[in-house]
């Protein structure tokens, strides 16, 4: 990956970000794998790509039997059955995109990305008699060129699929769960983006920007704890009731325990690249979330006599990183980092926070029974300046659930997301423009990003969805160093499919 040809105080930070040039390495980030259930699941199943879990599930008249009809390989011969009477389920997914930018950026060149999923899990009940007890252990092979890395220089991909080309361990956890299911621990290499800051609307968009969202991604270490990179944690979920649930979590901060500084690779995926570093010499990322669900609806709508009203799901949440993290304006000698006199060396500060709130809400559907639903969600996530690239995000966005007669499992979304560049970054570029000797320099704004997609279920098995979204002002503004001009607002075509194995 080539470098920088300016020194950008987030030139070198191993995040999921662009360099803010547009030659950059960015990470995939988002909760779009179907590792885990969602913790409170009242939105529409349908109206996610992750409210359905990749694993199969047991029949309800009896346990020990799969409903594999999701599944291209179904029951594998009676194998899937077979593991299932022990607690074992397996599942691989495959994932495959298309992508083409047709209108600004740095390239026109098409580009092909693939991930393959292989999930492992195991029910200790049945296996051992340790009720309770839940063993996951997943892999990720990924493959391809990520169109966002070579060619439009955004803060975070257009794809959540898009990671360094590598095969490693992606999860490995153990969950024991106590009084009746209402608190359960989990311990282990873990995700953190398939349980807390996501949008269940949100998670049917492709562009990362709607999974793990842009502050945590281009603010943190590699991105955080998010997909593709794990990191040793302690996850707590305790739920009094069924519409409350309290999320917490302690992780490692540095999933690949490389320093924050990282030229040759900003996302620090090439790092370890079999997964499996599990590092501890980081700092602590401590992230809680607060989860309200209104109008609960039931299992079986057609026992409905009485309209449990639109669900909804209401987060509130935040995290605080003890970690250490670079001055986005000042050396370590108090001069500009812009400056000739510069030693290049960031200062540092101790400690990171983010707050975020979160809202999924069904806004209608024209009957009890009707398919068809209208669901809305708002993002919005805010942090410091000075040693952050992007200080404030939000996202927002409608999602149409079974638009056509006899789609009742298709969805259409259009969401818009917007970021505003931190303030010390800002005072960057004005000092770089003030001592690069008139030369152009923009001053980094706001990055917005629209997407319009629609998701189609072809069969039980295998869903197609063709994508576009535009992207204005990318990275806020960031010049061109081919050109010497701002990097033109971007065009860019998608088409991704998902088959269940």
């Amino acid at each position: 990956m080539a470098s920088s040809l300016f020194l950008l105080p987030c030139a070198t930070a191993a995040t999921a970000s662009s360099y803010n040039q547009p030659d950059t390495q960015i990470q995939r980030d988002s909760a779009k794998l179907g590792n885990s259930t969602p913790a409170v699941s009242q939105i529409d199943p349908a109206a996610a790509r992750d409210s359905k879990t990749a694993i199969p599930s047991p029949t309800a008249d009896n346990k020990d039997t799969l409903d594999t009809s999701g599944n291209l390989l179904g029951d594998m011969g009676g194998l899937r059955t077979w593991l299932y009477k022990y607690g074992i389920t397996f599942d691989l997914e495959e994932y495959d995109e298309l992508w083409g930018n047709v209108s600004g950026g740095t390239g026109g060149k098409p580009a092909y990305e693939g991930v393959t999923a292989p999930t492992i899990r195991v029910d200790l009940e049945k296996l051992i008699g340790l009720k309770g007890g839940l063993f996951n252990v997943s892999a990720l092979q990924t493959r391809g060129r990520s169109i966002s890395q070579e060619q439009l220089s955004v803060y975070n991909p257009v794809s959540g699929f898009e990671a360094d080309r590598s095969t490693r361990l992606f999860e490995l956890w153990y969950q024991q769960s106590f009084f009746h299911d209402k608190l359960d621990i989990k311990i282990g290499q873990q995700d953190l983006d398939t349980e807390f800051l996501i949008s269940d609307y949100g998670a049917l968009y492709l562009n990362a920007n709607f999974g793990w969202p842009m502050a945590p991604s281009v603010n943190l270490y590699g991105g955080g704890p998010a997909w593709p990179l794990a990191s040793p944690a302690i996850r707590f979920r305790y739920r009094p009731t069924n519409q409350l649930t309290v999320l917490f979590a302690a992780a490692d901060d540095n999933p690949s325990g490389h320093s924050f500084y990282n030229s040759a690779d900003p996302t620090n995926q090439s790092v370890h690249k079999d997964g499996a570093n599990f590092n501890m010499g980081g700092g602590a990322l401590l992230i809680a979330e607060l989860q309200y669900a209104i109008n609960p609806q039931p299992d079986d709508m057609s026992t409905v006599t009485e309209n449990p009203g639109l669900p909804g799901i209401y987060r509130l949440g935040g995290f605080y990183d003890t970690g250490r993290f670079p001055d986005q304006r000042y050396d370590t000698n108090g001069n500009l980092l812009a400056s000739p006199d510069s030693n290049g060396n960031a200062r540092m500060h101790r400690g990171n926070w983010m707050i975020y709130g979160i809202v999924d809400q069904m806004i209608w559907r024209p009957s009890l029974g009707s398919p068809t639903s209208l669901g809305v969600f708002v993002r919005p996530t805010f942090n410091m300046g000075d040693r952050n690239m992007v200080s404030f995000a939000i996202d927002a966005g409608l999602n149409l659930k079974a638009p056509f007669k006899g789609r009742n499992n298709d969805t259409v979304g259009l969401a818009w997301g917007m970021g505003r560049t931190s303030s010390g970054q800002r005072a960057y570029d004005r000092d770089l423009r003030y001592f690069n000797g008139g030369r152009y320099q923009p001053i980094s704004g706001n990055e917005h990003h629209i997407e319009l997609t629609y998701q189609a279920q072809i069969t039980p098995w295998m869903v197609l969805q063709p994508d576009l979204q535009y992207i204005i002002n990318p990275s806020g503004g960031v010049l061109n160093t081919n050109t010497y001009k701002k990097v033109g607002n971007e065009v860019v075509f998608g088409l991704h499919s998902n088959i269940s194995f």
